[in-house]
């Protein structure tokens, strides 16, 4: 009785905070695409009308664009990156358990040298450096310089879970694969890195949802996915350019669906996996 007590205090802030949110969010809401009605409310309300209005250029991009945009460049962009960095980091995680100095060296400086930059450093490299260095007759496109970069700053954080992973795989198969007459290549294959995937399966999946919200960070370069998307939509708009909030609101309940289903999947996987 006395702990209901002592937590009434904290029930009845809980229940005023719940009331303060439904209050904005649902009782003085306006749920239509009405500007006037919005602007009406001076943000004592939520205007849901926005996302009505916005949510085509939001999620799809502008008409009239000339590549990706919206949620599909985001999709692709965490796709690509994750795809193409994961057998990058098998060779890096190898290549640094290595006993050969000069094949563990090279990986070990290549994956602390990008570990110690910004994400948003290796975009600008790729967007502005790149193009520099490359032949002038050849022209990338800005989407798969933005998916280098990714896929480099992917790779060396995944060669590190990878790395942890190889470590709980006992030397003994590799000794026992080797005395059967498997190569390096085989062993690894079908013994080492299937085990080793297994064992740090749920932090390889923790690192495929961060990355796919490290995809918002492509703004920055000229890139509208879906953050990007929501600032070409309302920013050009004087009309419905107040309610970023509940624009916001939007994508980052997007963000929140695509991460989840991402975690449900992994742990579908894990499962799977558990029961052979």
């Amino acid at each position: 009785m006395k702990r209901w007590i002592k937590a009434l205090p904290w029930l009845a802030l809980l229940a005023w905070l719940v009331y303060l949110v439904l209050d904005w969010a649902v009782f003085k809401a306006v749920f239509r695409p009405d500007a006037e009605a919005c602007q009406a409310l001076a943000h004592t309300g939520a205007c849901w009308g926005v996302i009505v209005e916005k949510a085509k250029p939001i999620l799809w991009g502008l008409d009239g664009a000339d590549h990706l945009s919206g949620l599909p460049l985001t999709l692709t962009l965490a796709a690509v990156s994750w795809t193409l960095s994961l057998p990058l980091a098998l060779l890096l995680a190898s290549g640094r358990q290595s006993q050969r100095a000069w094949l563990s060296w090279p990986c070990r400086v290549w994956i602390e040298s990008v570990r110690g930059v910004p994400l948003i450093a290796l975009l600008f490299l790729a967007a502005y450096l790149l193009p520099v260095l490359l032949p002038p007759d050849m022209d990338v496109p800005l989407i798969w310089r933005a998916s280098v970069a990714l896929t480099f700053f992917s790779a060396a954080y995944m060669a590190e879970i990878i790395r942890a992973g190889l470590q709980t795989v006992p030397a003994e198969q590799s000794e026992a694969a080797s005395v059967l007459g498997l190569s390096w290549w085989r062993t690894q294959w079908r013994i080492v890195w299937p085990q080793a995937l297994r064992a740090v399966l749920p932090a390889l999946v923790s690192h495929a949802i961060g990355l796919l919200k490290d995809t918002s960070l492509v703004m920055v370069i000229s890139l509208h996915e879906l953050t990007g998307g929501l600032s070409l939509a309302l920013g050009g708009d004087p009309i419905w350019r107040p309610f970023y909030l509940e624009a916001y609101l939007f994508v980052a309940a997007i963000y929140a669906s695509l991460c989840l289903t991402l975690a449900w999947l992994g742990r579908r996987l894990e499962a799977r996996w558990q029961r052979g």
